[in-house]
């Protein structure tokens, strides 16, 4: 599993062929993939970007979540039922 510094939010659209995801501790940070690992994998990557641009622009950045959690809004979805 893909370790994750804040808590990630995974939700279906109604493309099949999509997920977006964000994280409630980290304004303003969201993307889109194309299955719920590749928005696992975007989100790491992200997460880290995201980080760096709040370093950059002198902004808060969160401390990060001890206990992150990914979480669907669809579980039925992750299941592939």
């Amino acid at each position: 599993m893909i370790e994750l510094k804040y808590s990630l939010v995974i939700e279906a659209t109604e493309d099949p062929s999509f997920f977006g995801f964000y994280s409630p501790e980290l304004e303003g940070f969201t993307g889109v993939g194309h299955s719920i690992e590749d928005c696992l994998y975007k989100a790491k990557w992200g997460m880290v970007e995201h980080i760096a641009l709040l370093e950059e622009k002198g902004l808060p950045i969160p401390e990060p979540n001890p206990e992150p959690k990914p979480d669907s809004t669809d579980p039925s979805r992750l299941s592939g039922r």
